[in-house]
């Protein structure tokens, strides 16, 4: 296995779900997911919205994110989201610096991040 890739929570959806780019399959098949755990909060959210159809709950799932590394927001990680070369939501602004802090590459479709001259992309 490569090194470690931090998923955006669409990406995370997308790849729960078998829907990833033939660009994503690369950077997702040959290294170990990580997530922000602010991840977490927004897929559980889109749940509750019914913006997407998962069972948070389901055997599949459970086990899915179980194999996941979670990173734990700080001081660093609140630091480095002050100090973006984007804007965007909440979340975005925690994921992004993420990657920043720990040198972890995003995999991610959001043109604003992939945009940035800051975040390490995979």
């Amino acid at each position: 296995m490569g090194q470690m890739v931090n998923l955006a929570t669409h990406i995370l959806v997308f790849a729960l779900g078998g829907d990833v780019t033939g660009k994503e399959c690369g950077p997702l098949a040959s290294n170990t997911w990580s997530i922000s755990c602010i991840v977490i909060w927004e897929l559980t959210k889109l749940i509750q919205l019914e913006r997407i159809d998962m069972d948070q709950d389901g055997p599949e799932v459970v086990r899915a994110l179980a194999r996941i590394y979670v990173w734990t927001h700080d001081l660093a990680v609140s630091i480095q989201s002050t100090n973006l070369d984007f804007r965007g939501d909440a979340a975005d602004e925690l994921i992004a610096p993420t990657s920043v802090n720990h040198k972890v590459p995003l995999v991610t479709r959001n043109r604003r991040i992939r945009s940035s001259r800051l975040v390490p992309l995979a």
